[in-house]
This record gives structure tokens, sequence and C-alpha cells, in this order.
């Protein structure tokens, strides 16, 4: 499924049902005071007898000038987190009364039910469409039936590969529901990021993550953009110091190096295109056309997917198999190196025999 043309986003007029954003957040974090790790210039005033402006701070080694102008507004939007799961926990215990609901769309990432459950909330699942895009009628419809908080997206969606076009997602967004979209694998799309679309959507989150494309998946550093009228509750709420030294500064030198990540992402989206035509040859396979690092089979032909990847991993090959109801029968392979994929048809082929 490829992603459509970007469409018109709705005039203010046509919105006003869409609650503002800090009407997602729980009534108790609304007064709840945020936690202060250091003394700011106006407790520091208060008990010096001295205006902020008189005070000269040189305990903590800051660049007395501060960054330009445009890097503090654009991280007024921005949240880092231990993972993109971490920040997807915050999100609900930010938002979630014991009761309430949130919409799922499976099959996906599984977290996002887990975390529900762990918050006390009820999973409300809309799946999706035998093409693995959204059913958008039926997600309309639930919303004004059952009245959920929040709904949790991903795209390009795992374990599928599937994107969510602007239309699709433009209808979601028009509904009196937050929206958090988990764009994990965007990197390896044609897809433009929203992360600049919570500027004009209160009621929008969007993830990203350093695990994927950066390879940085073992030291935890995630990241989102959330509207302002939400983003000052989750910092109240949110653990301090909870992204490592060591993690940040892997994400900084990573950044640092955007020739080496996009020489990567190349490398792997040019060997996801020969494994996806590798793979239509084998007879009982079906893959789908993925924009992730990963290919979604259905196991065909009266074969077993449970014994593909047992018999595999006796051959030192490992992927992953699904037992559940939505993907009983599939398997997923992610794209490796072309040597990882050699490997790979050489163990397929002799299942053959």
């Amino acid at each position: 499924m490829s992603s459509a043309a970007p469409v018109e986003e709705p005039a203010a007029s046509e919105a006003r049902r869409r609650p503002s954003g800090d009407s997602f957040i729980r009534r108790h974090l609304r007064t709840l005071a945020p936690y202060q790790p250091i003394l700011p210039f106006e407790v520091l005033s208060a008990r010096l007898g001295r205006r902020p402006e008189d005070i000269i701070k040189l305990d903590a080694n800051e660049n007395p000038y501060g960054p330009p102008p445009e890097v503090a507004t654009a991280l007024e939007y921005i949240l880092a987190g231990c993972g993109a799961d971490e920040l997807i926990d915050l999100i609900m215990r930010c938002v979630l009364e014991p009761g309430d609901k949130i919409v799922d769309c499976p099959p996906t990432f599984t977290m996002y039910e887990f975390d529900a459950s762990v918050n006390g909330a009820l999973v409300i699942k809309v799946p999706r469409l035998p093409d693995f895009s959204l059913d958008v009628e039926r997600i309309v419809e639930v919303v004004e039936q059952e009245k959920p908080k929040c709904i949790f997206l991903t795209s390009p969606n795992n374990p599928d590969g599937s994107v969510i076009n602007d239309e699709d997602l433009l209808k979601i967004l028009d509904l009196p529901i937050l929206v958090v979209l988990d764009e994990a694998y965007i990197e390896f799309s044609s897809l433009q990021s929203r992360m600049a679309w919570v500027k004009k959507h209160d009621n929008l989150i969007v993830l990203r993550t350093f695990s994927k494309r950066a390879g940085l998946a073992g030291l935890r550093v995630g990241y989102g953009a959330f509207p302002l009228s939400i983003i000052e509750y989750l910092w109240r709420a949110k653990q301090p110091y909870n992204v490592s030294v060591a993690a940040e500064v892997s994400a900084c030198a990573a950044l640092q190096n955007p020739t080496y990540l996009e020489n990567v992402k190349n490398l792997l989206l040019q060997e996801r295109e020969r494994l996806f035509d590798l793979l239509k040859g084998i007879p009982f396979l079906k893959p789908f056309p993925s924009h992730s690092n990963f290919i979604l089979c259905e196991v065909t032909s009266g074969k077993d997917a449970k014994k593909i990847k047992e018999d595999l991993a006796k051959m030192g090959v490992m992927i992953r198999h699904y037992d559940k109801k939505e993907l009983k029968g599939y398997i997923r392979i992610s794209v490796g190196k072309p040597e990882h994929t050699d490997a790979l048809m050489k163990g397929l082929n002799a299942l053959q025999l």
C-alpha cells in the first residue's frame, strides 16, 4: 500500500468539535506540581532576595548565551524518554483513568494493548482490513459509540510495513480523540514524518526512536513531538534523568554522522527489494509489500508457520512466526545484509525438497 498524495487539512471551523489537548489529561495531573531537580531562577531569587537578572549563575558549566532562538522554539514540543516504549506508557499514565477506553488496530505493536491493560484501561479493537490498511469507517463508528480517550496508530505498521495516508489520518484527527502516531520505522519509508503536524493539531502526538535506523535499541532512546497544551503535564509526570548519559551521548553521536545513517538506510532499502523479489519465488510464501525494514509473509500451501521457523532455526536462521488470531499462519522476516538473505533463501529452498 503506498502513501496517497498530501491532502489539504480541514479549516479550523470544520474541526470545532475536537477537544483541546489538555482535556485529555487526567484531572489530578492538571494541578500536579512538576518535579524540580534544579532550583529555578525564581526560587533562587526569592531565597537570595535578588532579582533573577542580578544572579550570576556559574555553577553548571552552561553556555551563558544559550542556543539559537529556533532551537528553543522547536524543543518546546519535544520530549525524550528511555525508548519510545516509556513514552507510550507515560502518555497512558497521564491520560487514562481506570476504565477509560483506547482504540487499537491489530495486527500492530502489542505494547499498546499491554500498557493499556497495566493502566486499567479497556481496549477496543478495530482490526485492519485484509490489506492491513486501517478500517477508517469502523474507527469513526467506534469513536462515536464508545467515546474512547485515545487511539494508537503505527506508520509504517509493525508487523506488515504498511503506511497511513494523509487522507485517512486527517479523518481520524478530526474525531474527538487523542491520536498517538508511532513512527518508529518512518526512516525506511518514503513517507514524510508528521511531526510538524503537531503544531496544527492539538490532539496529535508523534513518537520516534533511535532504536531502528540508528541501531541503538539496547541503549533506549526515544522521543516525541507533543502539543504544547499536553507536553507540560507529561513533563510533570515523567521520571527525571530517565535517559542515561551513555544513551544521550550515543544519540548525539549518531546525529553527527548523517552520511553513515543514510548509507545504511539505502543499503537496507536495496536489500529489502531484493529480499521481497526472492520471497515471491518461494511457492509456500506470500510476501506483502513493506515500507519498513521487515517483510510479512503469509504461509500457504498447507505449510506450518511455526515449523518453518523451527526448521530455519536449526540452520542458524532466526525469523518470527505468529500464533495470534489476526496473524495466525504468518511469518515476519527482518531485512539483513546480502549474505543474511542468501543464508535465508538457502534454508527456505531446502524446505521445498
